[in-house]
């Protein structure tokens, strides 16, 4: 399985701080943004990984993260989205690097707490289709929210007014290699973007989509609120750390 990291778009709602970089080369806690989901997935023992860049800091990509030897890697792969096409129209640009073998596709700005192997261990083990991780929270309108029936996602719709389940679909997917099929079919929403909960739509009209819920804390660092809540987060989760280990 291969490692797609999404970091393109211009981080419109945190600034005035992306306007003179990535978002997601902004600092959660001690490290740069996008150290997080590469280490999720290098954790998961994914090693083969292309990062999607845009905006104006793509450069500063290359000279952060290199050929990823830092993370124990051979080598990263860079592509570059222009504008703001949605995250499916940024996965689309990796069709050519998963030549046709299945993906993790992580979000830049999701910050996790825990491995994320078992849940990639269960998706190897499906004969294909898409797995997604959900997870209860306090905000669901803020993301794409599932709709459930006997116990199975029958529908996700995006960023609702009024949510039909407290659950958010984070921005972890698993995907065969139809997802760039069911992209190429896509058309652009009202907000001009190709989207991915229209992807995950159409792998659950296949019935082929099964969920987690996710353990462990999870966040999105996109907004003001959201990038605080992370820095806390992995601050405490340091803090943990560094007493558990003086305790030995």
């Amino acid at each position: 399985m291969k490692g797609v990291i999404l970091a393109g778009g211009i981080g419109s709602r945190l600034r005035p701080l992306t306007k003179v970089t990535n978002k997601h080369l902004l600092p959660v806690f001690d490290r740069p943004m996008i150290y997080y989901p590469l280490e999720t997935l290098c954790r998961a023992g994914i090693n083969e990984i292309m990062i999607v860049t845009g905006g104006n800091s793509a450069g500063d990509f290359l000279k952060l993260l290199g050929n990823g030897r830092d993370f124990g890697l051979k080598h990263v792969n860079y592509t570059y989205q222009e504008g703001e096409g949605g995250i499916a129209d940024a996965l689309r640009l990796c069709k050519h690097f998963a030549e046709e073998q299945r993906l993790c596709v992580i979000l830049g700005d999701n910050i996790i707490q825990n491995d994320i192997s078992p849940y990639a261990r269960r998706f190897e083990q499906q004969p294909g289709g898409a797995r997604l991780l959900i997870k209860e929270v306090p905000d669901p309108q803020r993301f794409g929210v599932p709709e459930f029936e006997g116990g199975r996602i029958v529908r996700i719709e995006e960023k609702p007014s009024l949510p039909k389940s407290p659950y958010a679909v984070t921005g972890v997917y698993f995907y065969d290699h139809r997802v760039f099929e069911y992209i190429a079919q896509l058309q652009p929403s009202g907000r001009n973007e190709l989207e991915i909960t229209d992807v995950n739509n159409a792998y659950i009209n296949a019935e082929d989509l099964c969920f987690d819920v996710l353990e462990g804390w999870w966040t999105d660092a996109g907004e003001f609120e959201s990038l605080r809540l992370a820095t806390n987060l992995v601050a405490e989760e340091r803090r943990k750390s560094a007493l558990v280990s003086a305790s030995r």
